[in-house]
C-alpha cells in the first residue's frame, strides 16, 4: 500500500499531473470518474495568492468527490511561498505540492519552477519552511535537473525527504529538454535504489499507453505514475492502465457514444464553473484528443474550436454522432 502521510493510495497509484490551463475542476472530474487515484490542481502563483488575484484564488476551488486532492503552488521567494502555503492549506486540500518542475521561460528564468534546480540549497531551504508552515503532507514535483550536466536528483530527493516531504514526483527530463526527446527513467531507478530514501517516488514522462506503463513499472521500480499530456481528451487512460496491469489485457477503446458523453459532461462543467465564454474557449484544447483518429474529421474539429456558443458546440457534437454512428475505434 502506497501512502502519503496517512493517505492510502492503493498498491500502484496513478496520479493526474498538474497542468496549467488543463487540470481544472471540470477536467479533474472526468479523470476522477475514469480512475485517477490522486489529482493536483493547476499550479498556483504564490504571489497571486498573497495579492488575492482572482485567477489564482479561483484555482483553489476543490470538491469533496475529488479527494484525495492536492493543491500545487510555485514561486521564487521563500516568505511568499510560506504565506501561500498557509492560504492553500485553508482551502482544505489533502496535500500541498510544490512545483519545482515547470520549464516555461517566464517561470523558470525567474528562479521558480524548474529554475530553482540551479540553486539546490535554496530549494531545500524553501521546502523546509513550507513543511513547517502547514499541517498537511507536503509533496514535490520536479525534474531531473536543469541540464544533463547538472542532474543531482538522487541527492535532491534525499535532501527534500530529510526536511519533511512525504512523496516526490519526478518528470524524467531536464529543464533544458522541455518536453522534447525521450524521458530518461533510469534516473528514477537510481533514486529508488538509494537505501536512505523511504518516501514514495512517482514517475512522470512519456506514459501514453497501458503497455508502456507496464514496461516502465517493471523496469524502474517506481511506486506509482503521474500521467499528464496523455490524459488530455483521453481520461480513460487511467482505468486502461489499471486494467492492463491487473490482467495483462487491453480494454476496448471507448466508443463514439462514450467519447461524446464525456466530452459533453466536460463541456457542461466547464461552462458551469467558468461561464459560457471562458468555458467554451478553454474546452477547445481537448476536442482533438477526444476524437483523435476519426477520418475526415478536420471540418468538425475546426467548427468546434471556432464555435462561440453552447448551442453551436452541442449542435456540432450531434452532427458528429449522426455522421460517425457506425465508426469503430
Amino acid at each position: 500500500m502506497v501512502k502519503i502521510g496517512n493517505l492510502e493510495l492503493g498498491e500502484f497509484p496513478l496520479l493526474l499531473a498538474p497542468m496549467e490551463d488543463v487540470s481544472d475542476p471540470p477536467f479533474r472530474a472526468v479523470c476522477k470518474k475514469n480512475g485517477a487515484d490522486l489529482m493536483y490542481t493547476e499550479f498556483i502563483s504564490s504571489e497571486g495568492l498573497i495579492r488575492d488575484a482572482a485567477k489564482s484564488v479561483q484555482k483553489l476551488d476543490i470538491f469533496e468527490y475529488e479527494r484525495p486532492i492536492g493543491i500545487q503552488i510555485f514561486g521564487n521567494e521563500i516568505e511568499s511561498m510560506r504565506e501561500a502555503a498557509a492560504i492553500a492549506e485553508a482551502a482544505g486540500p489533502d496535500i500541498l505540492d510544490i512545483n519545482y518542475g515547470c520549464p516555461v521561460h517566464k517561470v523558470a528564468c525567474k528562479g521558480a519552477g524548474a529554475g530553482i534546480l540551479l540553486d539546490i540549497d535554496k530549494m531545500v531551504s524553501m521546502t523546509e519552511e513550507i513543511v513547517k508552515a502547514v499541517n498537511i503532507p507536503v509533496t514535490v514535483k520536479t525534474r531531473l535537473g536543469w541540464s544533463h550536466d547538472t542532474i543531482r536528483i538522487v541527492e535532491v530527493a534525499e535532501r527534500l525527504q530529510d526536511v519533511g516531504i512525504q512523496a516526490i514526483s519526478i518528470h524524467a527530463r531536464t529543464r533544458q529538454q522541455m518536453y522534447k526527446g525521450e524521458a530518461d527513467w533510469s534516473y528514477l531507478n537510481k533514486v529508488k535504489e538509494n537505501p536512505r530514501l523511504h518516501i514514495p517516488v512517482f514517475g512522470n514522462g512519456d506514459i501514453d499507453s497501458p503497455e508502456k506503463a507496464a514496461e516502465y513499472k517493471s523496469k524502474y521500480n517506481v511506486d506509482g505514475m503521474m500521467i499528464g499530456r496523455a490524459s488530455i481528451g483521453y481520461p480513460w487512460i487511467f482505468n486502461e492502465i489499471k486494467h492492463y496491469l491487473a490482467t495483462g489485457e487491453k480494454l476496448p477503446a471507448p466508443d463514439l457514444a462514450e467519447r461524446l458523453r464525456i466530452a459533453k459532461e466536460h463541456l457542461d462543467f466547464s461552462i458551469k464553473w467558468k461561464g459560457e465564454k471562458l468555458g467554451i474557449l478553454e474546452m477547445r484544447r481537448h476536442y482533438t484528443n477526444y476524437f483523435r483518429g476519426m477520418p475526415n474529421f478536420k471540418t468538425y474539429r475546426t467548427d468546434m474550436v471556432t464555435a462561440d456558443t453552447y448551442e453551436e458546440v452541442t449542435a456540432i457534437l450531434e452532427q458528429v454522432e449522426e455522421v460517425y454512428a457506425d465508426y469503430v475505434f
